[in-house]
């Protein structure tokens, strides 16, 4: 079944939200991630549901159908392996990539798809650390944390961001955290959770906006 790109859109921002929860994906969630009206959600959800690609219940919210869940995952196979590609290949830096997947994911050619895949070298993670769906659908998970919630006097490693806005991502590249980056936790206020870390043999203190949006590992 073929879908416009608007509904592919749509079914990525659903699969995105639903990974935070549980219930139903509210048409208010989905209007702010796609940047649309609440009528206009309303109608395309309507599309959806007609195409078996969402269940959709006033007042209930949006689930996915297995259908629905495959299409985005492939969408979203493809954007990360499209912002690989363009960082590996095309020398590309993190904060660039974004929306030239946003473009890239709409190809619908599965050879070219798999053939992408092979010639990187199957990676599981794109730039920002975020996993990459195998052909069929398959994601290998990492064992990660909030860097907020990490432990003083433990070091971490930097293995992927929440927020990959280009303004974020070139505040870590300034100070020279990227992932792989080890962070050693010294200290935590708790006045206003702000956090002091060594890194790079360099002390830095960073705010709660901050650590909130980078995933870490313990060593």
């Amino acid at each position: 079944m073929l879908t416009t790109l608007t509904e592919e859109n749509y079914l990525k921002a659903i699969y995105h939200i639903s990974q935070s929860s549980k219930a139903g994906v509210s048409t208010n969630a989905i209007a702010k991630k796609v940047d649309a009206k609440a009528s206009s959600v309303t109608d395309m959800l309507k599309k959806l549901a007609d195409k078996d690609l969402i269940t959709y219940i006033k007042y209930k919210g949006v689930n996915l159908t297995e259908r629905g869940r495959l299409t985005a995952i492939d969408i979203v196979r493809k954007h990360r392996l499209w912002e690989v590609f363009l960082v590996d290949k095309l020398n590309f830096s993190w904060d660039e990539v974004h929306d030239v997947a946003e473009q890239l994911e709409h190809i619908k050619s599965q050879k070219l798809i798999n053939e992408l895949d092979a010639f990187l070298d199957f990676p599981t993670h794109d730039p920002h650390g975020d996993p990459i769906p195998d052909k069929h659908g398959q994601i290998q998970r990492t064992e990660k944390i909030i860097l907020s919630k990490a432990m003083v006097g433990m070091t971490y490693t930097c293995v992927g961001v929440i927020d990959s806005s280009s303004n974020f991502l070139k505040y870590l590249d300034k100070h020279q955290i990227g992932l792989g980056t080890e962070i050693q936790v010294v200290d935590k206020e708790d006045f206003d959770q702000s956090m002091t870390f060594i890194i790079h043999d360099k002390t830095m203190v960073m705010s709660k906006p901050i650590t909130s949006n980078i995933y870490v590992k313990k060593l």
